[in-house]
C-alpha cells in the first residue's frame, strides 16, 4: 500500500469545508484520495481485490485517515470510477453504510459530459473518460493520453474535447507475467530500466525487451496516430508505470500522475446537483 499526505496540515472540520472522497479503481490498483474543497490533502493506493468487502475497506481507510488527523465524518461526498464491475457493489456499500453518503458512480448516476464519437460508446471504460476530463482541465486538444497500467491505452481526444477512439495493448506487468508463464525457462523478473539495449544474460535480455519494447510501442503508436490524423497533438502520460518512461523518450510532452483524480474532481463538480439530490439518509436503502 502506498500513499501520500501532509500530516502537519491542520485539516478543517465539517462545516468549514466539505470533503470529497474520490475512488478510482483499476484492474491492478485502487486509488483513494481526499479533496478538502481547495486541494488534494491525502492519497492512498492499494491492490485491487474484487472480493474485498465494505467492512474491510472501512477498516483500512479509517486507519489511514486517522494517521493524518482525518475522520470519516469529515467526508460529505463520494465519487467512484471502477473498471471492475464486481467491486462496485462493495464500494457503494462503503459509502452508504459508513459514510452515510449516496455515491456518484461514473457510468451509473454520474456522467462524464464528454461526447464519445466511436461506433460503440458503451464500451469505453470509465477510467478512459475520467482521464480525458483530467487532461482537458490543463491541456488543450487535440490530445493523445497514454495510460500505462494493466493495459497500455493511447486515447485520442479531439480539438473540441470529444473522445474519438484509441489503442489498447498489453501492459508492462501483464507482458512480464505472460513471458514467465508461457516459457518454462524464462524467470520472473523485476521491472527496471536496463543499462543497455542488448542484454548479456537472460534476465537482462528480458528486462530490455520489456522496458525498451514498451517504449518503442508507445513511440511507434504515437507517431502512427499523428500521421493518420495529420495534425499536431499534445501527448500526456499517466498511470503507475509511466514514471519509468520519464526522461527516456521525447514522444511524451507531459507526465501527469494526478490526471485521474483531477478528472474525478471535474466529474464530481459537473454532477454536483445530482449529488445534492442523492444526499440524505441512506440507511434504509437497498444495499
Amino acid at each position: 500500500i502506498r500513499g501520500k499526505a501532509n500530516p502537519r496540515r491542520e485539516h478543517r472540520k465539517p462545516g468549514a469545508s466539505s470533503m470529497l472522497l474520490a475512488i478510482e479503481q483499476g484492474n491492478t490498483n485502487s486509488l483513494f484520495a481526499i479533496h478538502d474543497g481547495h486541494q488534494w490533502i491525502a492519497q492512498w493506493r492499494s491492490a485491487t481485490e474484487p472480493t474485498r468487502t465494505a467492512d474491510e475497506y472501512v477498516v483500512w481507510l479509517s486507519q489511514l485517515m486517522e494517521m493524518h488527523r482525518l475522520k470519516l465524518s469529515f467526508l460529505s461526498a463520494c465519487v467512484i470510477s471502477s473498471v471492475v464491475p464486481q467491486s462496485i457493489f462493495n464500494l457503494r456499500n462503503l459509502s452508504r453504510r459508513y459514510l452515510h453518503i449516496e455515491p456518484l458512480i461514473v457510468g451509473e448516476n454520474a456522467e462524464a459530459g464528454i461526447e464519445v464519437r466511436i461506433s460503440k460508446p458503451s464500451e469505453v471504460g470509465s477510467d478512459r473518460l475520467v482521464n480525458a476530463l483530467g487532461a482537458l482541465d490543463l491541456y488543450p486538444g487535440p490530445l493523445i493520453i497514454v495510460d500505462s497500467g494493466t493495459a497500455i491505452t493511447l486515447d485520442v481526444i479531439g480539438r473540441d474535447g470529444s473522445f474519438e477512439g484509441g489503442v489498447i495493448a498489453p501492459g508492462v506487468h501483464l507482458s512480464m507475467e505472460a513471458l514467465h508463464a508461457a516459457a518454462a525457462k524464462l524467470p520472473r523478473i523485476a521491472l527496471q530500466k536496463p543499462s543497455r539495449v542488448v542484454g548479456d544474460d537472460t534476465v537482462c535480455a528480458m528486462q530490455s525487451g520489456i522496458f525498451w519494447g514498451h517504449v518503442a510501442l508507445i513511440e511507434g503508436m504515437i507517431a502512427r496516430i499523428k500521421t493518420e490524423r495529420k495534425q499536431t497533438m499534445t501527448v500526456v502520460a499517466t498511470g503507475g508505470v509511466a514514471s519509468l518512461f520519464h526522461g527516456v523518450t521525447d514522444a511524451i510532452d507531459h507526465f501527469d500522475p494526478d490526471l485521474t483524480i483531477r478528472g474525478l474532481l471535474a466529474i464530481y463538480r459537473r454532477n454536483a446537483a445530482t449529488a445534492k439530490q442523492l444526499s440524505g439518509p441512506v440507511e434504509n436503502r437497498s444495499l
